[in-house]
């Protein structure tokens, strides 16, 4: 059973694209990376980075050391009914945690088929609007309202 404790990594380049992928399951259900912890006690950072590997092929070890970094950011929200039965009877509602990781411009993505279909670099702005997932769109908002913050 998947524990409803996930992450959702916000992928992104110097130039302020974001990476959406699409998902296999879901025609045109554009995301960023997100995936459950595989134990109640990993660590959520660590999770993250799995999840990046997995899902891209981005190995975040072999990037800058403060390359993923938490947006301190937690919601929760309810898991879709078609995909409860994998959760435990009766759980209903997930906590994600957000985090962000700036790549190389550069950078090489190697999708895992098995989940994902497609992959496209887009602007901050128009990466928000197409995610399928509301809460998503918050997040590539909220990690450029706060670089832009710093910039002023």
């Amino acid at each position: 059973m998947k524990i409803p404790i996930s992450v959702l990594v916000v992928i992104y380049k110097s130039n302020r694209e974001v990476l959406l992928i699409e998902r296999a399951d879901r025609t045109n259900f554009w995301q960023s990376v997100t995936g459950s912890l595989d134990a109640r006690n990993e660590d959520l950072a660590s999770a993250a980075a799995r999840e990046v590997l997995e899902e891209t092929g981005i190995a975040v070890e072999q990037l800058p050391i403060n390359a993923l970094q938490s947006m301190h950011q937690q919601i929760q929200y309810e898991i879709y009914p078609e995909w409860r039965f994998r959760y435990a009877p009766g759980v209903t509602r997930n906590t994600e945690h957000w985090f962000s990781l700036q790549v190389p411009d550069d950078i090489q993505i190697q999708l895992s088929p098995r989940e994902h279909i497609a992959y496209q670099w887009l602007p901050f702005e128009e990466a928000a609007k197409k995610c399928f997932s509301p809460s998503n769109g918050e997040a590539i908002l909220k990690l450029f309202s706060a670089h832009l913050s710093k910039t002023k």
